[in-house]
C-alpha cells in the first residue's frame, strides 16, 4: 500500500483547505465525505485512480492482502479496478477527502 504522511515541517498546518490544495495541484478532483462510527464499506472497487486522504478520525483500509489504519493526515492512493474494504475505527466520525484523477 501506498500511504504518504502529513508533514507540518513541508506541509504546513493540517487543515481541509491545505490538503484539499496539495490534492488538487496534484491533478484531482476533491469531495469531502464524513463517516459516522461504525460505517463499513464492503469489498468494491473504482474505476479510477483516487487517493483518500483523512482529516480526521481513524480509517481502517483492507487491500490487496495489506490493511492500514489511517491516522489524521495520511493520504492512501486506491489504484483503479483494486477491491478493498473500507471502516471507521473508534467513535469519532472521519473525515476524508475523496480525490479522483481528473489530468
Amino acid at each position: 500500500m501506498q500511504i504518504e504522511h502529513w508533514h507540518s515541517e513541508r506541509d504546513g498546518l493540517l487543515c481541509e483547505a491545505a490538503m484539499r490544495r496539495k490534492l488538487e495541484h496534484r491533478g484531482y478532483a476533491v469531495s469531502r465525505y464524513d463517516y459516522a462510527p461504525g460505517t463499513f464499506f464492503p469489498e468494491h472497487d473504482h474505476a479510477v485512480d483516487k487517493i483518500d486522504g483523512l482529516l480526521s478520525g481513524r480509517l481502517r483500509i483492507t487491500m490487496s492482502g495489506q490493511e492500514a489504519v489511517l491516522e489524521p493526515g495520511d493520504m492512501i492512493l486506491v489504484p483503479k479496478h483494486v477491491t478493498h474494504t473500507t471502516e471507521v475505527v473508534g467513535e469519532e466520525t472521519a473525515v476524508s477527502l475523496d480525490a479522483v484523477r481528473i489530468r
